[in-house]
């Protein structure tokens, strides 16, 4: 009779001490951010690690994404004969919604399992141990330029996956669909504002944190042995998806309430 109670209560407890963990991890982070040494050359290996060589998944996401999105809108708006609308749909989509999402769930996928085996694998081997041997702080020397690079790539990757979502969408709308090039360009123009972009890269800034914090959180908590490893990478790269798309509803929520 008790043991469901049993149970609810040990997993509400792991919860909350969860929770209390993460909490003491982030705020060892913020800390790490302002106190010396500041490493830039381990920051400058994760903005090419995380930024660079996440491109061209994040391109090529976004083109198609940009594709079936004009052809979608041209099934479903041809109905109403409302084809002129699909450029603000497409752009409007790209960059307020789709842009950010997209590239910060490829990253997850991508990044965030990278980073959660490499530091789970640092821990399993005590090489972590190690670093506090020699008097450095492995959050500091780890888990920082990670947050750092990821905040700082990610917009830069939804910026140019904006683009070239819209640019697939131009593509399909003025090749296939037989639209006229300029009118698409300048309907696109006309209706985007700048808080449809500025939304998005705040969106992206926040992912980029929370990929990071997530993937450096589990893999430096990972259990023992590869098994350890292994669920690290995976609730990394979970984790990181669904508090992706609870954030973009709550930003959402905030600019376009």
């Amino acid at each position: 009779m008790f043991l469901p109670l049993e149970y609810l209560g040990r997993q509400t407890i792991d919860f909350f001490q969860k929770v209390g963990i993460l909490s003491i991890f982030i705020a060892k982070i913020m800390s790490g951010l302002v106190k010396r040494p500041f490493y830039l050359g381990l920051i400058l290996r994760q903005l090419i690690s995380i930024g660079y060589f996440s491109l061209p998944v994040v391109a090529m996401t976004a083109i198609f994404s940009g594709a079936v999105l004009a052809l979608q809108s041209y099934t479903g708006f041809s109905r109403f004969s409302a084809e002129s609308s699909i450029a603000t749909v497409v752009v409007l989509s790209i960059t307020r919604e789709l842009g950010p999402v997209l590239a910060g769930l490829m990253v997850a996928g991508r990044v965030g399992a990278s980073i959660a085996a490499e530091i789970g694998t640092m821990k399993v081997t005590e090489q972590i141990d190690a670093l506090f041997i020699l008097s450095t702080d492995p959050i500091k020397y780890l888990v920082v330029p990670r947050v750092v690079a990821s905040v700082i790539t990610m917009p830069c990757l939804v910026l140019i996956g904006d683009i070239i979502g819209v640019m697939g969408g131009y593509l399909v709308s003025v090749h296939k669909l037989g639209f006229n090039g300029t009118s698409y360009i300048k309907n696109t123009i006309e209706y985007l504002e700048t808080m449809d972009v500025v939304s998005g890269l705040v969106k992206a800034s926040v992912f980029g944190f929370i990929i990071a914090i997530m993937s450096c959180y589990h893999g430096y908590y990972s259990g023992k042995g590869a098994k350890g490893v292994g669920s690290a990478t995976t609730d990394a790269v979970v984790s990181s998806s669904i508090l992706i798309l609870l954030s973009n509803y709550l930003i959402t929520e905030l600019f376009f309430s």
